[in-house]
């Protein structure tokens, strides 16, 4: 059956698809993502290009190695099953993209193992609805690019769990109040429900069409923290997960039936890549604010932004990670960079212009650098928004910076969910008095911000980011950060800036209200400290040297330790603190200056 294409004027898309028969749009398998012939395409690339070659051997590589691995067993972690599901969609991701592109048969009877086993637990642990919607998605990508492949009977079996344990779930209330929310769990759980339906559309029409229809219009919602320059309210490590599944789920409904029914069109989705781009400094480290590691992650999302606003430069840092590579990614979704990117040449890399990034929205954040080229450069990221967006953090004004290749001024980012809430910790309430707060990496005082009188941030505040100079010569941005600590002071006010490319500054303005106030400015680092004279100091890592500078105010550097307080909190090793404090009167105003200047 061929694909139907509609046309349509946005944005009556919604409207329009509640009146479409779906199902009959859909293609026989393979449907999702990855259609009939396709492996075509991918074999001339590899063929022609080396790097994409490297990748599809780490594929290969990755399923030869999962034919004699135990199968998974259904043990759960704390609340989790999701590093089963995740590890299920790996292997299926894998091990269909292996058979499709060599047709051996040992990729596909290893995958239907893993299929029917899966099909045969007890449930996929609905009270933690991720852990289901990768499960299912993980088994309509098996079920349906190996399709032909499958016994009978293994088909039965999968067809049963996809409808019984990943999709009737969703229809409970006990367990779909992701359909309201706006986060990443949306994007996951209407991506993994909209695939299992669609894997079994010629089998379940009705309730195919339902589910389609219904993810349509609740996966709106978190489409709209797109705006409006495309960054990520969650952070980085976030967009890797929410972004990545709002592509499979625009991509595989658009190959489906022929529309994208206007989502790509949300304002700030297609812009959303640039701000991933820029959220990668020199040191090779991610502006980790909020619930986020610091490493650097593979995106095969980025393949299929790329190919779909034609803007190679997109893919920079993803193409430099390939270079990098001496064994598997090991990413689930990596054969889709393949899918999505094989008609884009790495061999030809495009270097990105712009220098700075700004993007407004729930969490603003401004990224700035000197060179795109030199493994020198200075690079600072700089976030202002609220602690109340979901994942995050008291973290408003804070920055990280790199420059000699190293990361100077850092975030610990986020603590790993399950030693918290095995130990009892209240992770998730967001009010102002919420025990969250009082987990050490996740408060004000250990970030590189300002803290007032030993305060907390106001969750309820927010702090805009405005633009004051685009220059090369001198990027600033400035933050009103008075609503995020409320009445502990009059104003607030922090501006960042790359100066002649050559250091950062940082330069805060305090008025205090009618009582004597202490604001304690904070760095956190890797770095050891050296005390100076006359309000300098002097950082270093590796041999490598930065020079501190503190003008406007008379204070001293000091260093103090990252030693948490709580037995539940993560241990921070390796790492200081380093500021100062400046004691102010009673309706007075201060303003003071942090220059950080590599030494050559």
């Amino acid at each position: 059956m061929k694909k139907l294409f509609f046309l349509f004027l946005f944005p009556l898309a919604f409207a329009q698809a509640q009146n479409l028969n779906l199902v009959k749009a859909a293609q026989k398998h393979p449907r999702i993502l990855f259609l009939k012939n396709e492996e075509k395409a991918i074999k001339e690339t590899i063929k022609k290009d080396v790097l994409w070659q490297k990748v599809h051997n780490m594929v290969i590589e990755d399923a030869d190695r999962y034919i004699d691995k135990p199968l998974l067993q259904r043990i759960q972690i704390g609340r989790r099953l999701l590093d089963k599901s995740r590890e299920m969609l790996r292997r299926q991701f894998t091990l269909a993209y292996a058979f499709r592109l060599t047709s051996d048969k040992k990729y596909a009877q290893r995958a239907e193992k893993e299929l029917v086993n899966v099909a045969n637990f007890s449930d996929w642990n609905p009270s933690h609805f991720l852990d289901v919607a990768e499960m299912t998605m993980a088994m309509a990508i098996g079920y349906d690019w190996l399709y032909d492949a499958l016994s009978l009977a293994a088909r039965k079996t999968i067809r049963e769990a996809i409808l019984h344990k990943g999709i009737e779930p969703s229809e409970d209330k006990k367990y779909n109040s992701w359909l309201k929310s706006s986060n990443n769990w949306n994007q996951v759980c209407n991506a993994g429900m909209s695939f299992g339906a669609l894997a079994i559309a010629e089998d379940e029409p009705e309730l195919t069409q339902k589910i389609i229809q219904r993810a349509i219009k609740s996966i709106e919602l978190p489409m709209a923290d797109f705006a409006p320059e495309g960054a990520y309210p969650e952070g980085y490590g976030y967009w890797g997960y929410g972004t990545s599944f709002q592509v499979l789920f625009n991509d595989a409904i658009e190959k489906a039936y022929g529309s994208d029914f206007g989502l790509n069109q949300k304002p700030g989705f297609l812009a959303t890549p640039t701000y991933l781009l820029h959220m990668v400094g020199p040191s090779k480290k991610n502006f980790n604010y909020s619930d986020a590691g610091g490493g650097l992650g593979f995106h095969p999302a980025m393949f299929w932004f790329a190919q779909k606003t034609q803007k190679p430069d997109l893919l920079y840092t993803e193409i430099n990670t390939i270079k990098e590579w001496t064994k598997s990614e090991n990413d689930r979704l990596l054969p889709m960079a393949l899918v999505w990117g094989s008609r884009i040449s790495l061999a030809n890399q495009v270097m990105p212009k712009d220098l700075m990034f700004v993007g407004g929205g729930k969490n603003p954040v401004a990224m700035m650098q000197s060179s795109w080229t030199d493994p020198n450069a200075l690079y600072v990221g700089v976030k202002a928004g609220s602690p109340s967006v979901s994942h995050g953090h008291m973290d408003v004004g804070s920055f990280v910076f790199d420059a000699l290749g190293e990361r100077w001024a850092m975030d610990f980012g986020m603590q790993e969910y399950e030693s918290l809430e095995s130990k009892g910790v209240n992770l998730w309430g967001m009010q102002q008095n919420s025990q969250r707060w009082d987990v050490f990496r996740y408060n004000n005082l250990a970030h590189n911000t300002l803290t007032i009188n030993q305060a907390y941030q106001q969750v309820s505040g927010k702090a805009e980011i405005q633009v004051l100079s685009r220059d090369p010569a001198q990027m600033e941005i400035a933050m009103d950060l008075s609503s995020i600590y409320g009445d502990q002071v009059a104003s607030a006010q922090r501006n960042v800036a790359l100066v002649n490319q050559q250091k950062l500054e940082i330069k805060d303005q305090i008025k205090s209200r009618d009582q004597y106030t202490m604001v304690q400015w904070t760095l956190v680092t890797a770095a050891s400290f050296s005390p100076g004279p006359k309000g300098t100091a002097t950082l270093e890592i590796k041999g490598k040297k930065m020079k501190l500078e503190l003008e406007g105010i008379e204070g001293t550097w000091e260093t103090w330790s990252t030693e948490p307080s709580h037995d539940y909190d993560a241990k921070n090793p390796g790492t200081r603190f380093v500021g100062f404090k400046v004691a102010m009167r009673p309706n007075s105003q201060e303003v003071f200056k942090v220059s950080l200047t590599p030494i050559p």
